[in-house]
């Protein structure tokens, strides 16, 4: 039976040698995630594998915005952005919990990347493009309407500003939700398990992996029919598994965003705003947080091993200071930051800001499928791509038929709250009861939010109490071991909550509380708790300071 639960990885490990899979996953970021529920729905048996945790890639450390693409209007990709726009609808319905529509703001400049008549033409053609509804349409503000929509936009050469509606995620519980649709619709799902070798038939075609389970240490088979690589910035090294690689391969590009309260930084409105080079960069506030992003550089290393440079600060502060002159922050006043790489297919001759973000399918002689680049806001119709090339392939070669894709209607774990209109009244509804629990009504609106339809789980678990802990966040950490495969504590600070980006002083104040708890709950020796201490101060370092 699968399960979610960190306390039982055991059994889900004996349960992936134990039989077949019609289809094993390699990746667990939001693209990975995303083909394992449109498998399952489709009533294939599926498994996945993921050699960090759930999102810890590109998944996590994206600007977290489910858009619909406005910048490829710029590259003329019509496509990409009719097709995006649609999908965010989407995404936004099936997980009204984990994505939130917010008024974005383009201010435009005497000599800036957009003017008057580009900036309502541009806007117009993306509603029509991505399907937007009457109510979420742009509109355009003359200089002083846009001043009093965000004070702190430069007023020195203002010629107005467009008004459209993008969608805020949380990029990582965006792809936990997924997870766990899956997992609760019958797919097997394991993190920190690294694909190591494959395994092959007779006709030298993969029918399987070698895995190394990364906590127990210990290698084990799991065998499948098909094969999916969707490891994001990895992929290329799944690929190497078989040996050398030809033809398409992927180039790394580096984002970094930093974080400010809002005392420092006390932005009102989002925006999307033009910087010195000519890029544009997002400013969004978030929670009484304003985090401001992204850069876009080449990068060559391990993803896993990411640091934040001070050139990268440099950019973004330039960027602050350039379209917000009122904003006097300096590098004292970040209190959190994040970098992350996007995988972008190579093509020769351009920078990272010009490359195609659209996504290819590709198959190795031995039946590997591979996918590669592409967006978040993208991630179900993805899935449906390789699904669609995957089914064709286990009816032709093993006649297992299997049904069309439907994710368009499955409501992600979580969604169950009576579709995005409802969303406020089940906040609503469920903040009183959490306030009936003892939780403050802050407290309890955030765990509504953000666990949307199962939070009642997690208010079940708030009424145990801890010594140290405060309610609402020793139930958050329940719920995320039983129920959230949190393994380590940087899969509780920085992917089920966040709060290693937007409330890193709580992180401070309660991480040594949470390591006792966890090495209590998860039965850690006592090498484990030191090693997995070292990793969270280790992330803490990263998040506050450029090298």
């Amino acid at each position: 039976m699968s399960t979610a639960s960190a306390t039982q990885r055991q059994q889900t490990i004996e349960e992936l040698q134990s039989k077949e899979y019609d289809l094993l996953v390699i990746g667990g970021g939001i693209t990975g995630c995303g083909i394992a529920l449109d498998a399952i729905a489709r009533g294939l048996s599926v498994a996945l594998v993921e050699m960090q945790d759930f999102a810890a890639g590109t998944s996590s450390r994206s600007t977290k915005l489910v858009h619909g693409g406005l910048r490829y209007l710029k590259q003329f990709e019509i496509k990409e952005v009719a097709e995006l726009g649609k999908e965010r609808a989407i995404v936004y319905e099936n997980g009204p919990h984990v994505t939130t529509p917010v008024w974005m703001l383009l201010p435009f400049h005497k000599g800036g990347t957009f003017g008057k008549f580009s900036t309502n033409v541009g806007l117009r053609v993306y509603d029509f493009l991505a399907g937007v509804k009457r109510s979420e349409r742009r509109y355009m503000l003359n200089p002083a309407k846009t001043m009093e929509k965000e004070p702190l936009v430069k007023a020195k050469e203002l010629r107005g500003g467009g008004v459209y509606v993008e969608y805020r995620t949380d990029d990582a519980r965006l792809t936990v939700e997924v997870a766990k649709a899956a997992i609760e619709k019958g797919a097997t799902l394991i993190n920190y398990t690294k694909a190591e070798n494959f395994l092959y038939n007779e006709e030298k075609k993969i029918n399987g992996i070698v895995v190394q389970d990364l906590i127990a240490h210990n290698a084990f088979n799991i065998r499948a029919k098909k094969v999916v690589n969707a490891a994001g910035p990895w992929v290329d090294e799944v690929r190497t598994i078989e040996g050398k690689q030809n033809g398409k391969h992927l180039i790394l590009s580096k984002g970094v965003h930093i974080v400010f309260d809002e005392s420092k930084f006390p932005l009102r409105q989002a925006v999307y705003f033009d910087t010195p080079d000519g890029r544009m960069v997002f400013a969004i506030p978030r929670n009484g947080k304003t985090y401001v992003g992204t850069t876009d550089t080449f990068y060559e290393g391990d993803a896993r091993e990411m640091n934040i440079h001070q050139e990268d600060r440099d950019y973004i502060m330039k960027a602050i200071h350039y379209m917000f002159p009122k904003v006097k922050v300096t590098d004292a006043d970040i209190e959190s930051s994040w970098a992350g790489v996007r995988p972008l297919i190579h093509e020769e001759g351009k920078n990272p800001s010009e490359i195609s973000r659209k996504d290819e399918v590709w198959e190795s002689p031995s039946g590997l499928v591979t996918i590669a680049g592409g967006k978040l806001t993208g991630y179900r119709k993805m899935a449906e791509t390789v699904l669609n090339k995957i089914a064709q392939d286990l009816e032709k070669r093993f006649g297992i038929s299997s049904k069309p894709c439907h994710t368009k209607n499955i409501q992600i774990s979580g969604g169950d709250v009576g579709g995005s209109q409802n969303l406020d009244a089940f906040v609503s509804k469920r903040t009183k009861m959490g306030v009936d629990i003892g939780l403050s009504e802050e407290e309890a609106k955030h765990l509504a939010h953000h666990y949307g339809s199962n939070v009642d789980t997690v208010f079940e678990y708030a009424k145990e109490k801890h010594p140290v802990l405060p309610q609402g966040l020793y139930a958050q950490l329940l719920y995320g071991i039983h129920h959230e495969m949190v393994v380590h504590p940087n899969d509780f600070m920085i992917r089920r909550t966040a709060y290693m980006f937007f409330n890193i002083d709580l992180v401070k104040q309660y991480k040594d509380a949470i390591l006792d708890e966890m090495a209590k709950q998860l039965q850690w020796s006592p090498e484990q708790r030191t090693q997995y201490e070292k990793d969270l101060n280790l992330e803490i370092t990263r998040a506050t300071t450029a090298l």
